[in-house]
Order: C-alpha cells, then sequence, then structure tokens
C-alpha cells in the first residue's frame, strides 16, 4: 500500500542551477516489483550538464566564502529535512528501487546522517603551523575547497550515495551536480526538491538525469570541473578515471567488490549465521559491500551450513511496500540472468542447492534466497560479483588458507569473519587485503568511519574525517622578511 505522502518529492524535471527544468525527450522509470511506469523524466546530455556545471562554478566564489558555520547550517538543515520526511522519501525509493520499506527509510536515515556529521565536521578543516628552518621565516598550510564537483551514483542506493557525496561536498565548500541512475533517479530529485527548501544558494547542488556516457564525458572534459566522484563498477570506474585524469581532475571511485565472510570454527554460530544474513541479503545481495563468497571452516562447515540454509528459507519474499517483506525483487531481467548464470554454472561443477535456487513463484524480478554448497575457486561466482541474493558457502581448513583464499581477488572493498580467537582477529584483521574489515560484524557502514577500498575497489574514502579531505585542497604559504 502506497501513501500520497511521497507525491511532493516525485519530480519529473530535473534541478538544474537552481530551476525546474523538463525536457522532450524522456526516460521511463518503472517500479521492479510490478514492472508499472511511475513516471518519466528528462533525457538530458552534454549540454543541460555543461550549463549545470557553469552555474556551478559562477557560484563558487559565494560558496566557499561563506563561513564554516554557515555551511555547517546548511547541512544540518538537509539532514533534518530528510529525517523529516523519512517515511515519504523511503515510499518513494521502494517504488523505484524494490528494496523493503524498512530498509529504505533506514537508508534515508543512514544518507541523512552524512549531512549531520559533516555538518559538524565543516567546522573542524584545521590547518597548520609548521616550525620553520629559517629564523625570518614562517610556514603556514591553508585547506581550501577543490571546486565544482561532479557524481555519478548508482541505482543500488539511491539516496545515501548521493548523501555521503553531497554532504562532503557542501560542507567543504564544493558546488556539486548529481548525476543519479536512469532506474531511481526519482530519490534524487527529492533531494533537489529539498535543497530548494533549505534555500541552498542556485546552482550549488544540481541533478541531471539521462544517458551516463554524455553526461560522463561532460563532466570529465568539462575544465570547470575539479573533482569527478563516481560509485558503480571498476570496468567504467577506470574509464571515468582515466578521462578525468587526462584532464587533472581529482577522482574518488568507491567501485566494485568480492567480499569474503569467513566462518572460523571457534565462531559463534548463531551470530555468524545472523551476521551472514543482513550481509548478504541486505537489498536482495545488491550491494557493493555484501559477502560473496562465504568460507567456512572444515570443522563447522556442515552445522553453519545446517543453520543458514534453515534461517534463508524463512526470508520473507515480496512486494517492498509489503508489511514483513525482508527482500524485495531484484533491479531488472539481466540481474535475474546473472544470478541464474551463477549458479547454473556452480551446479555444473558440483555445487548442490541448499536453499532456494530458481526464480521465485512471485515471478518478475524476484529471486529466491539462495544458498550453495561444496562451491570450489573454480566456478565463475568465486571470481564474479554476482549482486544477487545467492550465497556460496567455500570451505577451508586452516586460518592461512582462509587468508589466501579471501585475497585472492583482484578486488578490496569489504571483508568480515567470525572467531571468538582475540589473536586471530588481530592477525585475519591485519593480513586481509581490504580497505575495510568487520570482526563479528556483518554490517559495517557509518558515516563516522572511512568507507573505501584497496586493489581494484577504488581510490579515496567517503564518510568520516578522512572523506573530507577528498574535497579539500592543502595550500603551502611561505612568509618571507620577517627578520629586523
Amino acid at each position: 500500500m502506497t501513501s500520497k505522502a511521497h507525491k511532493k518529492f516525485l519530480r519529473e524535471d530535473c534541478y538544474i542551477a537552481g530551476e525546474w527544468r523538463g525536457g522532450a525527450e524522456k526516460l521511463a522509470v518503472t517500479n521492479p516489483a510490478n514492472g508499472d511506469t511511475i513516471g518519466h523524466v528528462p533525457d538530458f546530455g552534454r549540454k543541460e550538464a555543461k550549463e549545470a556545471i557553469t552555474a556551478a562554478a559562477k557560484v563558487f566564489p559565494e560558496w566557499r566564502a561563506k563561513t564554516a558555520d554557515e555551511r555547517s547550517k546548511f547541512c544540518r538543515s538537509f539532514y533534518e529535512a530528510l529525517m523529516d520526511n523519512q517515511d515519504a522519501l523511503g515510499e518513494l525509493l521502494t517504488l523505484e528501487q524494490g528494496k523493503p520499506l524498512a530498509e529504505a527509510k533506514g537508508e534515508i536515515a543512514y544518507g541523512a546522517a552524512f549531512f549531520k556529521w559533516f555538518a559538524e565536521e565543516a567546522v573542524r578543516v584545521y590547518g597548520d603551523v609548521i616550525p620553520s628552518p629559517w629564523a625570518d621565516k614562517r610556514i603556514v598550510v591553508t585547506k581550501e575547497p577543490v571546486g565544482v564537483v561532479c557524481s555519478i551514483t548508482p541505482w543500488n542506493f539511491p539516496n545515501a550515495m548521493i548523501a555521503r557525496k553531497a554532504a562532503a561536498a557542501l560542507a567543504a565548500g564544493c558546488p556539486i551536480i548529481c548525476k543519479p541512475a536512469s532506474q531511481t533517479p526519482y530519490s534524487a530529485l527529492a533531494m533537489g526538491v529539498i535543497a530548494d527548501e533549505i534555500g541552498l544558494p542556485k546552482g550549488v547542488f544540481s541533478v541531471i538525469t539521462g544517458e551516463a556516457a554524455p553526461i560522463g564525458d561532460e563532466f570529465c572534459e568539462n575544465p570547470a570541473v575539479a573533482k569527478i566522484t563516481f560509485t558503480g563498477s571498476t570496468g567504467v570506474g577506470k574509464m571515468l578515471a582515466a578521462k578525468a585524469m587526462s584532464n587533472m581532475k581529482r577522482v574518488s571511485m568507491e567501485l566494485g567488490g568480492n567480499a569474503p565472510l569467513i566462518i572460523f570454527d571457534d565462531a559463534d554460530l548463531d551470530r555468524a549465521v545472523e551476521g551472514a544474513i543482513a550481509c548478504k541479503f541486505r537489498n536482495a545481495g545488491q550491494t557493493c559491500v555484501c559477502a560473496n563468497r562465504i568460507l567456512v571452516q572444515s570443522g563447522v562447515y556442515d552445522a553453519f551450513a545446517e543453520k543458514f540454509a534453515k534461517r534463508v528459507k524463512e526470508l520473507k519474499v515480496g512486494d517492498g511496500l509489503e508489511s514483513g517483506v525482508e527482500q524485495g525483487p531484484l533491479i531488472e531481467e539481466k540481474a535475474v540472468e546473472k544470478v541464474e548464470q551463477h549458479i547454473s554454472d556452480a551446479v555444473s561443477k558440483g555445487a548442490k542447492v541448499a536453499a532456494g535456487g530458481d526464480r521465485h513463484k512471485l515471478g518478475g524480478t524476484f529471486f529466491e534466497p539462495t544458498v550453495l554448497t561444496g562451491v570450489t575457486p573454480e566456478m565463475v561466482i568465486a571470481k564474479d560479483e554476482t549482486f544477487g541474493p545467492v550465497a556460496p558457502l567455500f570451505k577451508f581448513d586452516s586460518e592461512e588458507e582462509a587468508i589466501q583464499m579471501a585475497n585472492d581477488t583482484e578486488f578490496g572493498l569489504a571483508s568480515y569473519f567470525y572467531t571468538n580467537d582475540l589473536g586471530r582477529a588481530w592477525r585475519v584483521m591485519e593480513a586481509l587485503q581490504y580497505g575495510m574489515v568487520a570482526v563479528n560484524e556483518g554490517i559495517l557502514s557509518t558515516p563516522v568511519a572511512p568507507f573505501g577500498g584497496v586493489k581494484d575497489s577504488g581510490v579515496g574514502r567517503e564518510g568520516s574525517k578522512y572523506g573530507l579531505e577528498d574535497y579539500i585542497n592543502v595550500k603551502y604559504g611561505l612568509f618571507g622578511g620577517l627578520g629586523k
């Protein structure tokens, strides 16, 4: 059941330079739970992207000149507006993305928390005075906003992926132009409604919809843009980074993952099962940090598999707006086909289906939460990120083998493991080649901690005090002639 509360935020025009603008060419937006068309948004391109950039460059001197306290208050207002409208924004998010309403509301709160955090950090961008090696000279270090920022974000977290970029940019003194995924533009446009309502200067926050390639090219090639921030696939991220760096723009890239979740034989299995459920099946497995490989020590493999499969079979699948639903639909048919390919490949090479394994009886893009046992490194699912509700269970014997298996990937975003041995906890945490490691927990994202990866999972960090640094330039000032 839907209310009418979200209607205020369902805008079918783009928010560019403080104005709502429509276009002749339109993109349809559908509800993945039933295939119904929710509405249409403009199919804009380079021309409109350039106009948004021009407006952002024009307002940049005004925005950076505001005091840190003034920018902090804008961020705080953004946070309060998101939280005041959490129910309506969550409903809109579920309509276009499909995740359960409780998860959608949680995402709104999570995204809002970045504005709250960076409202607090905006007033803590400190410089330095460095002891000078010269008696008649002084050295100071100041920090300045990088300039106009352009962001490109995916469909799986259509509010939060924008919020954690925009909050940092605004706090640092940077205008930002947001290009959301075409599947989920309404959550982004809703943030344009809020930016308008809280009185952000025109051009400081814009949202443009349309085909990614031409808009991305304008972002990368326009000399007025200082920074590109992207969340998405590693392949696209590498292309964007190459184009951006050819013009020496700053980049932040939060890319693909192949997260391991390791269960050691001294783990609390009940806690591990619940952690694995939360980690793997949140958003129907469509997250870059969800467990793509579950590695279980041989001594507890069968016991964990049995407990885990039983719990997975209890998950309620359905339309995210229905009460009690724990897993919604996948975003589109291509996603379902990839899940099927991974399962088929694994089964053909000896894996067994312990739970699920098929399209759900609801039809459409619904898929059964699935557990595979007997999975080996030779299977496609071991290397390729599934991005769906499939939990493959691998077996290992020793701590050293688990670390080797976990690190045997070009990705290095998130990792998880369960153990009650303190020494092992430190050893494994230090040995895992990942930007983020969670010990005895299945969820690790929070605005106060640095989110990001190593290797092919990207560069830069989002959230925390480190996330602000990606939007700041450091300037060295030397003052001479101070002697008598």
